[in-house]
């Protein structure tokens, strides 16, 4: 995962805009440590209209604080899983936590796991792409026994994770976060009717190709996430993220493919509601 730039004034909050779920999130990385400092990053959301949000582990303890960050506030479901990168620490005993954290009542869906291409060789003990393939596949099978949706994590990687879906055959539902795939990958996630959840990015000036796929996504497989704290739209990219910020990019997403904000709010809160099975 990239980091957060020096830039660490926040970003003013929006117009409200509701209602909205952030399916993808990482409140711990926002600086949250306690249930006080949870109620308070939810709270800046609910002002603007974001009535819940997925918060998503990363590594064993990312999880672990997950699944009790979910219990401190109703607003907030989790999701648990290694990331690709820290895939070579699926030990025996971390499966087995895994699976424990999965079958809490508030995790809602199995990630993010997938493949990156992107930090192997640049960040000192990443997994290797085998480890990774190795991991996803197991993560695969934990979402279809439980039964929960497949969150994955793809970065410059769309053969190897496809291949993988493919060999492993893909749980009922499937998400890819923070998609930022082409046209030509995002036709092909639209045939398999796995889910697409765009955030920033889709704002930023050099995301024409982004913005080409985001246009082919139908409205029942369209989610929108902030991946905060990173990834912050434009105009204040390089901005510490949080998920009262979803707004801005759902207006900027509406102006992409033609349509109200409000229609994509009330679309991908149904969405989001139906793929966790969540209720507001």
């Amino acid at each position: 995962m990239c980091g957060v730039s020096s830039r660490r004034e926040r970003p003013p909050a929006p117009e409200p805009l509701t209602p909205l779920i952030d399916a993808h999130t990482h409140l711990d990385a926002c600086g949250a440590t306690d249930a006080d400092d949870v109620h308070a990053i939810l709270d800046r959301a609910e002002a603007v209209g974001v009535q819940a949000v997925v918060t998503i582990a990363d590594d064993l303890a990312s999880a672990q604080w997950a699944a009790r960050a979910a219990d401190w506030d109703p607003r907030v479901y989790a999701a648990v899983a290694l990331h690709p990168t820290r895939a070579n620490a699926l030990t025996d005993d971390a499966k087995a936590e895994l699976e424990r954290l999965a079958s809490h009542r508030r995790v809602v869906a199995i990630g993010e796991t997938g493949i990156d291409r992107y930090w192997p060789g640049k960040l000192d003990g990443c997994a290797d792409l085998v480890e990774q393939r190795e991991a996803f596949a197991w993560h695969i099978d934990l979402a279809k026994r439980t039964g929960k949706p497949l969150m994955i994590h793809n970065r410059d990687a769309d053969a190897e994770v496809i291949d993988v879906l493919r060999a492993e055959g893909a749980p009922d539902a499937v998400i890819f976060h923070c998609f930022s795939s082409g046209p030509e990958m995002a036709r092909v996630c639209v045939d398999e009717g796995w889910l697409l959840s765009l955030s920033g990015t889709v704002s930023f000036k050099n995301a024409s190709n982004l913005r080409d796929a985001a246009r082919l996504i139908p409205p029942e497989q369209l989610l929108v996430e902030t991946d905060a704290p990173f990834l912050t739209p434009h105009p204040y990219r390089g901005a510490p993220n949080e998920s009262y910020c979803l707004p801005y990019t759902v207006r900027a997403l509406a102006e992409v493919v033609g349509r109200s904000p409000s229609d994509l709010a009330h679309e991908t809160s149904a969405n989001a509601m139906r793929t966790y099975g969540i209720s507001r």
